[in-house]
């Protein structure tokens, strides 16, 4: 308890400083070990900005560089803080689509992480800005009485981060020009509407944009009001329309897409 309470006490006083994400890292875990941290800030489709984290050089071209190309559009997190959910902790498997873990954005991105397991605060702030503070775990999952250990310090997270945080949405304003400055399209729902444009139906990049979230053929059904073998028979089309065989060249193609400067 003594441990905790002077890592919360670190904390405080580090608010508006620079070693605050750091010592937010440090209080996590006197409470839960881990192996890494990474906090991003988000603001609907804009590129997200990494506020922290503690990866080695390797990971972090995975973890950030790679990520901030276009993944990120994919990310089970970033789409939940587009929602958005309440504050509060998540496991990424509890806000994951139904097919997930059979998906390309997991198997060509996703895996490259290694992770056993990664969790997440959400911080809601004004402007609309999301801060996520994941937690990752490189060889087991967090235990049921670790998640409930690390919700009980929620109150501080919360009111320690909107405090230091609480003008991040000015910091979007001033990387407004860097959006696009690698050909990230500015919304999620355009990058969507132009992949395939010319070639692919409207329905078609529904199925395509649903397809690559991680939704089964049963869930994309149901979101799209038509029949699983209907979905089946799109996703024919669409392999045969851009001349790819598997959902493995199809994140590629999209992927491409997102890196590709907007007409």
């Amino acid at each position: 308890m003594t441990n905790w309470a002077e890592a919360t006490g670190e904390l405080i006083a580090a608010i508006d400083t620079d070693d605050f994400a750091s010592k937010l890292s440090n209080a996590f875990k006197r409470i839960a070990p881990f192996d890494y941290t990474v906090v991003f800030g988000y603001l609907g489709s804009a590129r997200p900005l990494d506020l922290y984290d503690d990866f080695p050089s390797g990971k972090r071209r995975v973890f950030v560089e790679d990520y901030q190309e276009g993944p990120y559009l994919l990310d089970p997190f970033y789409l939940a803080s587009t929602t958005p959910v309440e504050s509060g902790l998540y496991r990424l498997r509890d806000l994951a689509p139904d097919r997930f873990y059979q998906g390309e954005y997991f198997r060509n991105y996703y895996v490259q992480t290694g992770l056993a397991e990664e969790i997440g605060f959400f911080i809601n702030l004004p402007g609309g800005v999301v801060v996520v503070v994941s937690l990752m775990r490189a060889e087991k999952a967090f235990t049921a009485k670790e998640i409930r250990e690390l919700r009980a310090y929620w109150p501080v997270v919360e009111a320690a981060c909107c405090k230091h945080w609480r003008d991040l949405a000015t910091q979007f304003g001033a990387e407004a020009g860097t959006t696009t400055e690698n050909g990230l399209y500015k919304s999620l729902e355009l990058a969507f509407q132009t992949f395939g444009k010319g070639v692919l139906t409207p329905r078609e990049r529904e199925v395509v944009e649903f397809t690559l979230k991680g939704h089964s053929a049963e869930a994309v059904g149901r979101i799209l009001e038509i029949a699983p073998g209907t979905v089946r028979i799109h996703r024919r089309n669409i392999y045969s329309k851009l001349q790819i065989r598997s959902q493995g060249e199809l994140f590629s193609e999209f992927i491409d897409t997102l890196l590709q400067s907007p007409a």
